[in-house]
């Protein structure tokens, strides 16, 4: 049985999307996960990048297309009335949801349909109350425990290389998106591309246009 870790800030739509899809995308195939939420901001830091909320066409694009791709899928998805927003109490609160370890599936989906369904502010205060009181934490979404271990989780993504969420991350491969979730499937099939061309497939040389 492989083991996958599933790192995913709930700010992201195709983290929303690809944790409906998984199940259905990995049926037959024998697996676990953990489930790994993380700070997307913090990585986009590291590398120097804009979210593509920040790039105006590049918004637009994202919202037809995740909207589309809900359509396609049969999943109900609404965009929050505000987008971008901050995150952070909604990560810590998943986070503190269990008394130790990671949250379970069931906290993840439940944030993750707080944001992406209904179409209503994400980080309106009374409606976290309410999300809160459904989650029950065993402990203090604002403490330094859970704070730490949110930082915790971003650091160790950062250094396996995770740039973007969704990632998956299973023995020592990444697998980003919600298009990877076929190569995935490859992967935990035995797929032997895996084998002959992962290795060598990044090793083209960089060119650089004058």
């Amino acid at each position: 049985m492989k083991h996958i870790t599933f790192y995913l800030d709930f700010i992201s739509p195709y983290a929303y999307l690809a944790f409906e899809k998984l199940p259905v995308a990995l049926m037959g195939h024998s697996y676990s996960v953990t489930y790994k939420p993380i700070l997307f901001a913090a990585l986009l830091k590291r590398h120097g990048q804009l979210g593509p909320a920040e790039i105006a066409p590049k918004r637009d694009w994202t919202y037809r297309q995740v909207l589309w791709l809900a359509h396609q899928q049969g999943l109900e998805l609404q965009m929050p009335a505000s987008h971008p927003f901050n995150p952070l109490a909604l990560l810590r609160l998943a986070v503190a949801a269990p008394q130790q370890g990671d949250p379970n599936r069931y906290v993840c989906e439940t944030v993750l349909r707080h944001v992406w369904q209904g179409g209503a502010e994400a980080s309106d205060a009374a409606r976290l109350q309410v999300l809160t009181e459904q989650l029950d934490p065993a402990r203090l979404p604002g403490s330094i425990e859970v704070k730490a271990q949110l930082k915790t989780n971003t650091d160790e993504a950062l250094a396996l290389g995770v740039f973007g969420v969704p990632t998956f991350a299973v023995d020592d491969k990444l697998f980003w998106g919600l298009d990877a979730l076929p190569m995935l499937a490859g992967y935990l099939s035995g797929d032997p591309w895996f084998i002959e061309a992962w290795p060598g497939a990044a090793s083209v040389a960089q060119g650089i246009r004058r």
